[in-house]
């Protein structure tokens, strides 16, 4: 548990050779003021800072630029949504203090910020400023737990387990960032620039959650989210390491009792069909009140289809795996969560075939990118045997499944529902409690 508001350290670029921007307002150096545009290149671990274009100076190896009276600082080239399908380089405006890390590999460009500064960027760039009052709420206590929770934690959450030559076992949480707490991306959690969190609906969110946090067992809790569970969230171990987290349990996103996906059968049904569910919206403009610019290039993430033709997904395999199967002969869900998510998937082909898991490393084996879930059922076009001509994914929901439906959530604050039945909804055996 935590008294008292902490600072924490974001890093926005990393191990990159130069660094341009612009300082809005006065910041110190030391005792010297700069303002205007500035350029930062370094070489062999020794900086180069310019501004003002006819000053400059040769730096350390930290550069610590102090915010002055909520000044504002620009980075000119962000790379957002690394290594997923909207990746892209934008220009991006900071509060609180710019520090540089210089090394031998380039800059580490770091924001400097109070925590609670830190979640209103955070809930405005997960999801538009235009969505509820009641979801943004929700949004910010969840990334306020999760962000507490994940810097007490002491483990790496992150595994790669190779079973004999048959099986290899990977998930993914947010592993250690070693100068900073945080970084800007997915990987953790969105942090997108102030421009996106200067709407009144998002300083009121932040005004009336502030220091709110999710508690289970007398500790704040690691409180999850994604974009859209498909209908049913899922319990935590198909995504990491197995072990019961009882507040991040599967849930049925719906008005109604439905059964939970226990069979290959059922899996099937489910997600070749179009259930009623809190994260089912196809209202476009309900969408684009809730997911920023770039999600809306996303507009099948409740259900969707993948088509390859076998030799692109055998491609695509061989690059991602670094194993050649050779032909692809079948794809084979052996064990799925309650939601429909698979958690482990045989590859066979003609040299030979393994076992894979978890949930992520499914998506990043059978996809340039990233499938947008795991929970797929899989259709082949009839070749010549045992071959197909095509093969074809119909998958169900957007992430990896456990704790919040951010669309759900956001649909659910249309209907009326309050921030506090949002989250006992998705995170059972929970409590709210104010710390600070």
């Amino acid at each position: 548990m935590i008294d008292n508001e902490p600072t924490i350290r974001i890093g926005i670029c990393d191990n990159v050779k130069r660094v341009s921007g612009r300082f809005n307002a006065p910041f110190m150096y030391g005792d010297v003021s700069i303002d205007g545009e500035f350029i930062a290149k370094t070489e062999n671990g020794q900086a180069s800072f310019f501004y003002n274009e006819n000053h400059s100076f040769i730096c350390g190896k930290e550069i610590e630029f102090i915010n002055l009276n909520e000044s504002l600082f620009t980075i000119d080239e962000v790379v957002i949504g690394i290594d997923f399908h909207w990746q892209r380089n934008e220009p991006q405006t900071f509060s609180g203090s710019l520090v540089l890390l210089v090394s031998d590999s380039g800059f580490t460009v770091i924001n400097e910020i109070k925590l609670e500064d830190y979640i209103r960027v955070v809930i405005s760039s997960e999801m538009s400023e235009h969505a509820p009052l009641e979801f943004l709420k929700a949004q910010a206590t969840v990334a306020r737990s999760w962000s507490i929770a994940t810097m007490q934690r002491e483990e790496n959450d992150e595994c790669c387990e190779k079973i004999g030559d048959s099986e290899i076992v990977c998930w993914y949480g947010r592993g250690r960032h070693e100068l900073f707490d945080f970084c800007a991306d997915d990987h953790c959690q969105r942090y997108h620039g102030i421009t996106k969190a200067l709407s009144p609906k998002a300083k009121k969110a932040i005004a009336e959650t502030r220091g709110l946090f999710l508690v289970s067992g007398g500790e704040i809790c690691d409180a999850r989210y994604h974009k859209a569970c498909g209908g049913i969230t899922d319990d935590f171990h198909i995504a990491w390491e197995d072990r019961e987290v009882p507040y991040l349990s599967a849930v049925v996103d719906m008005p109604y009792k439905n059964n939970f996906i226990l069979t290959e059968k059922q899996a099937s049904k489910w997600i070749n069909s179009t259930p009623v569910a809190y994260c089912n919206v196809t209202d476009k403009e309900v969408v684009s009140t809730v997911l920023p610019l770039f999600d809306q290039e996303t507009n099948d993430f409740f259900r969707w289809k993948v088509t390859y033709e076998r030799k692109e997904l055998e491609e695509i395999i061989r690059r991602k795996s670094q194993i050649d199967f050779g032909s692809l002969i079948d794809i084979v869900p052996l064990a799925r969560g309650r939601s429909g998510r698979i958690f482990r998937l045989k590859i066979v082909g003609t040299k030979r075939e393994m076992i894979i898991g978890k949930e992520l490393e499914i998506r990043r084996w059978l996809s340039n990118s990233h499938l947008y879930s795991s929970a797929f059922v899989v259709e082949k076009e009839k070749g010549e045997e045992p071959l197909a001509d095509k093969i074809i994914l119909h998958g169900a929901g957007w992430g990896h499944g456990v704790g919040l439906c951010q669309i759900g959530a956001a649909n659910m604050a249309y209907s009326g529902f309050s921030m506090e039945t949002i989250l006992a909804h998705y995170f059972p055996h929970t409590a709210i409690l104010k710390l600070y």
